[in-house]
């Protein structure tokens, strides 16, 4: 991949250097528009007829009527991926509602931005590595994932301002650390936890989150405000084929410390493991290990 790397931009390919968007696009303004987030194995996206079924109903939950038939959106990310002569990659692909006059309520006729974007991973599967070093020092924050009542939990939208206020949290708890117990060898924290509205668990800002007590796998239900990942997703049914008995339901922090085993699963790092909670040792342990190595059996047999 070279210095300047090549952008999708409305259909077009251009230098990351001179692709630009409206200010007048909605999706700057308001953001008013869908994304995914998506990770190519040896030039095949993963699982991504899962990604459209979510995108699409991110798309219906703004009522983004956007016209773009997957097959066209598909071509494009191919088209990004040998321009910048990639096979194993990260890929985010934006829908915006496009440029609209100034004024809140969206015009019903919609002339979409479409831009997708792509930089290097390492090679997944049985013969990859994680794109991570260490396991995740997670902390929990008072930042409260925003209900679906207020906006839907299940739509990936541009709107990630929940998620960069538990981030920008998470860091001004680290450095209040640093200046009483902390010292400059503990490490930061990765990830910041947040609960819904009632107190119980839901997910990082980023990601979701598993773990395990006595054996039984365990996440919070998405009716915690919970963004399904597709991640989740894949590690769900590959516990389901193998056995391992798992539930979906309302937890608080509490049962998380308690767990023998975390890892916080999303489609750049797959499945990672969780070190701490809260500076609660945790760790991973053998269900996350088996179904970290299901997890790259899929990716090696569905992608090289």
């Amino acid at each position: 991949m070279t210095d300047d790397p090549m952008y999708h931009v409305d259909g077009d390919l251009e230098p990351a250097s001179e692709a630009t968007v409206s200010v007048d696009d909605r999706g700057f303004r308001y953001g008013d528009a869908a994304f995914e987030t998506m990770r190519a194995y040896g030039g095949s996206i993963f699982r991504w007829d899962a990604h459209v079924e979510r995108l699409e109903r991110t798309c219906d939950a703004l009522s983004l009527e956007h016209g773009l038939a997957a097959g066209d959106l598909r071509a494009r990310i191919d088209e990004t991926l040998a321009a910048n002569d990639l096979a194993d990659a990260y890929v985010r692909l934006s829908i915006t509602r496009g440029v609209q006059p100034g004024k809140l309520t969206p015009r019903p006729e919609v002339d979409p931005t479409v831009v997708i974007y792509v930089k290097p991973l390492p090679r997944g599967g049985l013969e990859g590595e994680p794109v991570w070093n260490e396991p995740a020092v997670v902390r929990s924050v008072d930042t409260r994932r925003i209900p679906t009542e207020a906006i839907p939990a299940g739509a990936k939208t541009h709107n990630y301002l929940n998620g960069i206020i538990a981030r920008t949290e998470l860091r001004s708890t680290a450095n209040e650390h640093e200046t009483d117990e902390r010292t400059s060898d503990d490490p930061l924290p990765d990830e910041a936890l947040m609960c819904d509205l009632e107190g119980n668990v839901a997910e990082g800002a980023t990601s979701n989150l598993f773990f395990v007590r006595d054996g039984t796998l365990l996440t919070p239900s998405t009716d915690c405000d919970v963004l399904a990942g597709i991640t989740r997703e894949t590690v769900l049914e590959l516990a389901a084929e193998a056995d391992v008995q798992t539930r979906a339901g309302r937890y608080d922090l509490a049962d998380v410390l308690e767990a023998d085993e975390a890892f916080l699963t999303n489609r750049t790092w797959e499945l990672r493991p969780v070190a701490t909670v809260d500076g609660t040792e945790i760790g991973g342990g053998p269900v996350t290990d088996r179904l970290s190595r299901l997890y790259d059996e899929r990716v090696e047999t569905s992608c090289y």
